[in-house]
């Protein structure tokens, strides 16, 4: 596989040739990924949200302004994932922290998308801050066939009162033919600690797990990519211990799952940052039919953290750190507190 790796070289938009066994052979590739896209929130107060709290809503003037430089930076940054190697965008990219569907029809109709004709599924979820999930799709590349929205129900520790946050989003459909389903994630945050909180994101695993056994009771031999800003590393329990997730792919069992991610981590890699600590939040996990060595249909190649040099803080207090939007009560005309994660999938052209 290694050899495989380093001997895959790319041509034209997204058809790649590589040498393996001493062979010619030539091979599609589509990147499919995931973003926080940091507090993407329109300019209206929503009554029955409190979205007043968000920082769009925080500024005292210039929002519309504010607001058309934010589309504009997300839309730049989720043109130029994949771009060097496919010469396209993401076939598929899930995203988090977005408002209403409004948003992200002015993001995927910004200039630096819209001659890839994206396709949205959103639904409103009950977050109390009006955050959600969404899955976003190049229709002449991706079909979906079902999609749903899952609850996650859990409670407060002290008062027992409900926590509104984010559902799961499942969407399954084929790439290019190829069936595959998606489960878009945003879970709970390490708000009061990390220890306090997470009961909240072992709930959200479970789910998690739940949805990825349900398409496998289906067939056994699902593709499932799970993607989202876990609020977790690879390495902690909901991650290790509830989806049981492994490191090596070749230790992925049938209806195993393969995080790619706990390797970065490892090595010191991340997607955010706080108080000079890294994190890697934001991952793509995926199950064992995506590692097969036959390329009949689309397989993993390899993943990848987006974290280009102009993605990065180069002054002030975040200096080092993602180049986020928003902070001190201002826009920075940065882009999210969060780096893009991605993957690449190949498939053998006849």
């Amino acid at each position: 596989m290694n050899n495989f790796k380093r001997s895959l070289t790319i041509f034209l938009f997204s058809i790649c040739t590589i040498n393996f066994a001493q062979s010619n052979k030539t091979f599609k590739i589509h990147t499919i990924a995931f973003y926080n896209l940091e507090n993407l929130f329109d300019t209206i107060n929503d009554p029955k949200k409190f979205d007043e709290v968000s920082p769009m809503m925080e500024l005292k003037t210039n929002r519309s302004e504010v607001y058309k430089k934010k589309i504009r930076n997300m839309a730049m940054v989720i043109a130029d994932i994949g771009k060097e190697t496919t010469h396209n965008s993401p076939a598929i990219i899930g995203v988090s922290e977005v408002e209403n569907r409004e948003v992200l029809e002015d993001l995927v109709n910004d200039s630096s998308l819209r001659d890839k004709d994206y396709g949205i599924v959103h639904f409103n979820s009950p977050d109390a801050r009006g955050i959600d999930v969404a899955l976003l799709y190049q229709k002449k590349l991706f079909t979906p066939t079902s999609t749903t929205t899952n609850e996650l129900k859990i409670y407060d520790d002290n008062s027992k009162k409900r926590v509104y946050t984010r559902d799961q989003l499942v969407v399954s459909g084929t790439l290019e033919g190829d069936p595959i389903s998606i489960i878009v994630n945003h879970w709970p945050s390490r708000r009061g600690g990390e220890a306090r909180s997470r009961p909240k994101r072992v709930a959200a695993a479970k789910l998690t797990k739940h949805l990825v056994d349900s398409l496998q009771v289906i067939n056994p031999y699902a593709k499932v990519f799970i993607m989202g800003d876990l609020n977790d590393d690879p390495t902690n329990n909901s991650v290790k211990d509830v989806l049981k997730a492994e490191k090596n792919r070749d230790k992925v069992k049938l209806k195993g799952i393969y995080n790619p991610y706990e390797t970065y981590f490892k090595d010191g890699l991340g997607t955010t940052a706080y108080r000079d600590a890294w994190s890697l939040f934001d991952q793509i996990l995926m199950t064992k039919p995506l590692l097969d060595d036959d390329y009949s249909s689309f397989r993993l190649y390899k993943a990848g953290i987006f974290n280009k040099n102009y993605l990065i803080g180069n002054k002030g207090r975040y200096k080092g750190y993602p180049l986020r939007s928003f902070a001190n009560g201002s826009f920075t005309n940065g882009y999210s507190d969060h780096f893009p994660v991605y993957v690449y999938v190949i498939k053998e052209v006849d």
